[in-house]
C-alpha cells in the first residue's frame, strides 16, 4: 500500500480541510480510540475501486433468465457432507 495518513477523529474535525487536501495524494485513515473507523479517499481513487466491483445482489424475483437457467442446470456435489443436514 502507498503511504497513508492516520489521524484521530477529533483532529480530523478540527482540521478537515487539511486532511481533505492530503486525501488527494494518499488515503487518510480516521481513527477513534486508536482504531480505524473511516477512510477518506480522492474521488478518482474511489471511482476506480468502485468500477472494479462487479458484484450485484438480486431478489429471487429479479434474477435474470440466464442466471435462473444456470441454477436449474447446476450440479452440486457433496463437497462437505457435514452440511447435508441443512438441505432437508
Amino acid at each position: 500500500m502507498t503511504d497513508v495518513t492516520i489521524v484521530a477523529s477529533t483532529e480530523f474535525q478540527n482540521r478537515a480541510g487539511l486532511y481533505m487536501e492530503r486525501s488527494a495524494k494518499t488515503p487518510v485513515f480516521i481513527t477513534k480510540h486508536n482504531r480505524p473507523v473511516r477512510v477518506l479517499l480522492d474521488i478518482d481513487e474511489y471511482e476506480r475501486l468502485k468500477a472494479r466491483d462487479t458484484r450485484k445482489a438480486y431478489y429471487a424475483h429479479e434474477l435474470p433468465d440466464d442466471m435462473i437457467e444456470a441454477l436449474e442446470n447446476a450440479t452440486f456435489d457433496h463437497l462437505d457432507p457435514s452440511l447435508d443436514h441443512l438441505m432437508g
